[in-house]
């Protein structure tokens, strides 16, 4: 992420929105992943995800949590100093499937300047990642931690 292009607190405001680059996933990927990290057969086998409630393979939720979190790093939530969380809800509405384009449209919904740490502030962001259909296949609320740009020294 460059920081000649992230904001500090100051230079975020409500109503401000992002849209990151975009990322695709494949059947190879989301069974890797799900090997790894999320084990259960909707996200491992084909036949079997056409059982379930998913009526198909879809990825772990954790993964398209990672995928956002990617795409955010990388411009999609331009803040300076980095993507430091102070807290999370997050909720998945759709399945992401093999094939899917994921992006992530991020607004700032509030910014709090600390009143016991003038340095910094809590930034409220909401980031949904959409699929190549626009549907929503993953919402999420982030307080972050942002700081301010340094006084020059006088």
């Amino acid at each position: 992420m460059s920081t000649e292009n992230s904001l500090y607190l100051e230079e975020l405001e409500v109503g401000q929105v992002f849209t990151s680059a975009s990322a695709q996933l494949d059947e190879g990927q989301i069974k890797e992943f799900a090997h790894s990290f999320d084990p259960q057969p909707f996200h491992l086998d084909d036949q079997a995800a056409q059982k379930t409630i998913f009526k198909g393979l879809a990825a772990s939720g954790w993964h398209t949590a990672a995928i956002t979190m990617r795409l955010l790093v990388e411009g999609g939530a331009p803040i300076a100093g980095g993507l430091i969380g102070a807290g999370v809800e997050v909720t998945w509405p759709a399945p992401t499937r093999p094939g899917d384009t994921l992006k992530v449209v991020t607004e700032v919904v509030a910014v709090t300047p600390s009143r016991s740490r003038p340095d910094r502030g809590i930034v409220t962001i909401r980031s949904d990642t959409l699929n190549q259909h626009d549907a929503i296949v993953q919402s999420m609320t982030s307080k972050l931690v942002v700081m301010r740009r340094a006084s020059p020294a006088t």
